[in-house]
């Protein structure tokens, strides 16, 4: 049963904002802020060391709990599905009512009750339950991927989120990699493995009581003073005469609630919607996250029928989880140095990374060799992180930081809700309930088809752009920008000033749309 890996999916809220106060001084200020750094990622790299989680299906499939691989494939793994959708919305309100720890927390418990269920749990339903905490463990990761930003002030934000993501990516390979040793060389014991996760993990629960819990937060918890340098809110900036633009009443409406950002943000995502590229990359994420996610869910139950070894020592799913990590994070950094007029080539781009997961996809299907089927999945990961610091950025520069969390998401639901539709249909017993096999037959076709869409896409905009070019030849390839720089530097206005390499959103209004 393959784990969706942290990092991949769990974004950081709030992003770079665009207000940049001087660094503190050193001293004392500089000390603590080190310090608590060093404590948030060292706990972020405990949080993932879980040797024994790369090796789940084969544990339950195996003489420790015997198994059928139709019960682990059409009625344990289809709850994962369900209960993170269940539990995606009411975590996320959580994690930013209680101030983060609490979640945090919360997420600490339901990891360690995730092994002591698979330790001790001899039934079905006891599985079920196991899946059922796995996922409050995945849609708590929101809180740990936002918790540093309610405590460190806005010119320590990109330095903090490239610490805190490097800490996690750390942690997933560490423990494949200590995971995919003590089987081959050590030749431990699946059960010996959870045992061992188990240690790791309540030794991270124990760090997360030592937390420092914030006092404030994105939404509910706004109105407590924040550090020294904080950032005010964008949406607190605005006219309040917005409002009415937004879809408000003032005639019937309190006046404190006419200027509440719950008010206001429904009309300023309207506007937003309208942008091309944020609509364009917000369905990427949607449609493929959802595809990935599926193929990262079952993939495990795939490896264990293309290869039923009983030898453990001969199983190689942490060094597959390990190597796709890395290339994961490979590809994840080298997307951040592509050259490119998005406007224009985005939707190719999106095709042939696409046409490229569906080949993959059908590799895994056909094959029977499984060093084949490992080396598909290890360059399907990579391909799909490649595309989503590019989708991130494309979404985030063109929204302000509230709209950036609500835009984030509202994607992450929808392809949730896509994810469980499909699992509802395809896996689920009381749908199709096909075989692996057979799934992802079905997972290469939904790729193949969003080829298709995003294909036909590229052709009708190279079309159109082919067309203008004749009146007006094309600028040259620029660097990775938001739709809000393209649209600048299109229409010959002078782009705000970068700030420690990062472009200053704020400085164009959301409203302003590139041209597609």
């Amino acid at each position: 049963m393959s784990r969706p890996f942290p990092g991949s999916m769990a974004l950081s809220v709030p992003e770079v904002e665009k207000q940049m106060p001087a660094e503190p001084q050193p001293g004392h200020e500089q000390q603590s802020w080190w310090c608590l750094v060093f404590f948030l990622c060292f706990y972020g790299f405990m949080a993932q060391m879980r040797p024994g989680e790369s090796f789940i299906t084969p544990y339950l499939l195996g003489p420790d709990k015997n198994f059928t691989q139709t019960q682990v494939t059409n009625e344990i793994t289809p709850v994962l599905s369900y209960s993170y959708l269940a539990v995606l919305v009411p975590i996320f309100l959580l994690t930013d009512y209680l101030c983060y720890k609490p979640v945090l927390l919360l997420q600490g418990l339901s990891y360690v009750s995730v092994w002591l269920l698979l330790l001790f749990g001899s039934t079905v339903l006891h599985m079920q339950f196991m899946e059922f905490f796995f996922s409050i463990t995945m849609a708590a990761r929101i809180a740990y991927s936002s918790y540093i930003f309610s405590l460190v002030p806005p010119a320590r934000y990109q330095r903090m989120a490239s610490y805190s993501r490097a800490s996690v990516l750390l942690g997933v390979f560490t423990s494949s990699v200590l995971g995919q040793l003590l089987v081959t060389v050590g030749r431990v014991a699946f059960s010996t493995l959870n045992y061992i996760s188990l240690a790791f993990l309540t030794f991270s629960l124990v760090l997360a009581l030592f937390l420092k819990r914030p006092k404030r937060s994105l939404f509910f918890n706004r109105g407590v003073p924040g550090p020294a340098g904080a950032a005010p809110s964008e949406l607190d900036q605005m006219n309040p005469g917005q409002a009415k633009a937004a879809g408000a009443k003032p005639g019937w409406l309190p006046a404190a609630w006419r200027d509440s950002t719950f008010v206001r943000m429904p009309g300023e995502l309207g506007r937003a919607v309208r942008l091309p590229q944020l609509r364009l990359w917000s369905l990427w994420w949607v449609f493929n996250s959802a595809g990935y996610y599926l193929i990262v869910y079952y993939v495990h139950i795939l490896w264990n029928v293309v290869h039923p070894t009983t030898d453990t020592t001969r199983v190689y799913n942490g060094a597959a989880d390990a190597a796709s990590t890395l290339l994961g994070a490979l590809t994840s950094f080298a997307a951040g140095f592509v050259k490119i007029r998005w406007a224009l080539w985005a939707r190719l781009v999106i095709a042939v990374v696409t046409v490229l997961q569906a080949g993959l996809v059908f590799l895994m299907y056909k094959t029977d060799d499984i060093w084949l089927c490992y080396a598909a999945f290890v360059l399907f990961r990579g391909s799909y992180q490649f595309l989503v610091p590019i989708a991130t950025f494309q979404i985030a520069a063109s929204l302000s930081q509230e709209l950036r969390a609500l835009v984030f998401g509202i994607n992450t639901f929808l392809a949730t809700v896509l994810k469980t539709v499909i699992t509802l249909i395809v896996s689920d017993k009381r749908g199709l309930g096909l075989p692996v096999h057979s799934q992802f037959l079905v997972y290469f076709v939904y790729f193949l088809v969003l080829f298709a869409a995003y294909f036909l896409a590229a052709v009708l905009v190279g079309l159109r752009h082919f067309q203008q070019s004749r009146h007006q030849p094309l600028p040259a390839a620029q660097e990775l920008m938001s739709p809000m720089q393209e649209k600048a530097t299109q229409d010959g206005a002078q782009l705000p000033a970068l700030e420690d390499g990062v472009f200053a959103v704020g400085e164009l209004s959301p409203q302003s749309e590139a041209k597609a």
